[in-house]
């Protein structure tokens, strides 16, 4: 009986181990995606700023403009609750609607529902 307990404690243990393990992300800085096409431009793990920010500086709030483009991962920062959010821009050195150089995405989550999509 006691050795039918030890092994079930031990199995319970490994189980467990095995599925705390943080997955690895297989993005790092300096990897190329491309924006995906989503329906109703409704982008919710890349955080493209409200249109009225871009046109007070003075861009066009167009988001057929920024679909296709190839962008560019330059810093990756994980937050407390344990999501990597990273830092893009475009790979042409330009601006996303020509207002903003730099964007952030969850790069897990955003490769999930095909917000970004891997460049071969």
């Amino acid at each position: 009986m006691k050795n039918y307990i030890l092994s079930a404690v031990l199995a319970l243990f490994i189980s467990v181990s095995l599925y705390a393990q943080e997955p690895q992300s297989n993005f790092n800085e300096g990897d190329v995606f491309q924006i995906g096409t989503v329906d109703y431009n409704n982008y919710k793990h890349i955080n493209f700023p409200k249109a009225n920010f871009i046109i007070k500086k003075g861009g066009i709030a167009n988001y057929e403009n920024v679909k296709g483009q190839r962008v560019v991962i330059t810093s990756i920062k994980e937050k407390s609750n344990g999501k990597k959010v990273a830092t893009i821009k475009l790979a042409d050195s330009g601006r996303f609607f020509n207002s903003h150089k730099y964007i952030t995405v969850d790069v897990d989550a955003a490769l999930k529902n095909q917000e970004l999509l891997p460049v071969k």
